[in-house]
């Protein structure tokens, strides 16, 4: 049986640093909400399970806060999601992180989540998840994608990085993405276009963690939105989802991010999309167009994954006549 050594940080530089002395053997625990499941079903190889737990929680206070600095909306990474869910900061000028909050999973998971591991949290493909490693695809160290012989129906329709198919899953992701927020560490800032990687779910380097999410102010008369869709309407991770934010609102579009989640390695921002709405106004011709936009690069697997072209496509009309 596997053991691991569990160490409490005593602050934000002290996490780092203990971060960078184990490396690659050390794992952050915040929530735990995805970190417990992962080392229970042991799907990693007994090489890549980490050997020292360092605790967040320990710091929360100092993580743990929204707050609106100038016009930037300031989220601590250690804020749960049900806090942000609730926010009336939050919901003021950015309602569709809010939205996304409330979708996440179930009620004690945003109990205990905190948005720094929600758009940490790592890929969900069955075959990578598979108790004991039992199909060592290339996520896991070991090669070739099993998902793409297999069962492939919740994978990438926008093609694969590194021969990996696994979408990014998360719901907090593609809004972060959609309002051009900036994801501050310890050690510098990422714009969120910057920040996500479609292998390793995030461009962390060595020793550092998300702190904070700064997020700016929408410009007046902006219309923002985020929408789900998934086989059970609570307690699952999304097939696809969609965050917009359109600027204005009403009237001629002068500027637009639609941006798609759980369909791609990464939170897909679609410039197609963007150029559809453009010098138009919203209505259901011009979300039709923008919806079948978004999805003209997409590229599924076989028949068993294409139904997310469609679903990605209706969610940006959702999204935009809401």
């Amino acid at each position: 049986m596997k053991t691991f050594t569990h160490i409490n940080a005593t602050s934000i530089a002290d996490a780092g640093a203990k971060l960078t002395q184990y490396g690659s053997s050390a794992k952050l625990i915040a929530g735990g909400t995805d970190l417990i499941r992962l080392l229970k079903t042991r799907c990693l190889p007994d090489a890549s399970l980490p050997q020292y737990i360092i605790n967040l929680k320990t710091i929360t206070p100092t993580l743990d806060y929204i707050k609106v600095d100038g016009t930037t909306l300031k989220i601590g990474a250690l804020t749960r999601l049900h806090d942000i869910a609730f926010s009336t900061t939050v919901l003021g000028s950015w309602s569709s992180l809010s939205q996304a909050a409330r979708v996440v999973s179930s009620w004690p998971i945003r109990q205990m989540g905190t948005i720094g591991g929600n758009i940490c949290c790592q890929k969900q493909c069955w075959y990578y998840r598979s108790t004991w490693n039992k199909f060592q695809c290339v996520l896991n160290g070991g090669t070739g994608c099993p998902a793409v012989a297999g069962n492939h129906r919740y994978e990438s329709v926008f093609g694969p990085t590194n021969g990996c198919y696994s979408v990014n899953p998360n719901d907090i992701s593609p809004v972060l993405l959609a309002l051009s927020a900036t994801i501050v560490t310890n050690k510098g800032s990422y714009t969120a276009d910057k920040f996500f990687d479609g292998f390793k779910i995030t461009n962390l380097g060595a020793g550092e963690f998300v702190t904070e999410i700064d997020i700016p102010t929408p410009a007046a008369g902006s219309k923002q939105a985020f929408v789900k869709a998934s086989e059970r309407r609570a307690v699952d991770f999304a097939s696809a989802n969609c965050a917009i934010l359109v600027t204005p609102g009403t009237g001629t579009i002068t500027a637009a991010r639609i941006v798609l989640g759980a369909v791609a390695t990464v939170p897909y921002l679609s410039a197609e999309a963007a150029t559809a709405l453009i010098g138009k106004s919203i209505s259901a011709d011009t979300a039709a167009a923008a919806g079948a936009a978004a999805v003209s690069k997409a590229s599924p697997i076989s028949a068993l994954n294409k139904y997310k072209v469609a679903m990605a496509s209706g969610l940006v009309q959702r999204a935009l006549l809401s």
